[in-house]
């Protein structure tokens, strides 16, 4: 049994959360913020069988996409704030996903 945690955009999060449900799979939904951008996300839980990992990874793949963001300077990275700071453009990821092992799932 496997734990997939897909961190996803949360632009992406709706479709790809319907998709994996029309195919079988049970999703929980989190909402959270990423540290590099500040800007919310949404993690997805999925439970499954080793078999399945590969099938959810693809639907993943499939509904997330790397899009471009523009986005406004920010203090937090220590940079401090600049008179001639300008909105960068950056590659916001369409989903990171981690596979991890799972001992036992009972549902109650």
């Amino acid at each position: 049994m496997k734990l997939i945690l897909a961190i996803i955009n949360n632009d992406d999060s709706a479709i790809a959360a319907a998709s994996l449900t029309e195919a079988g799979f049970f999703v929980t939904k989190l909402s959270t913020t990423g540290g590099f951008l500040m800007v919310g996300n949404t993690t997805l839980l999925i439970g499954t069988e080793d078999k399945d990992v590969d099938v959810a990874i693809e639907i993943i793949k499939k509904q997330c996409t790397t899009k471009k963001k523009t986005v406004a300077p920010t203090s937090s990275f220590g940079s401090g704030l600049q008179n001639f700071s300008l909105p960068d453009e950056v590659t916001v990821s369409g989903a990171t996903v981690f596979v991890l092992s799972v001992d036992k799932m009972e549902k109650m």
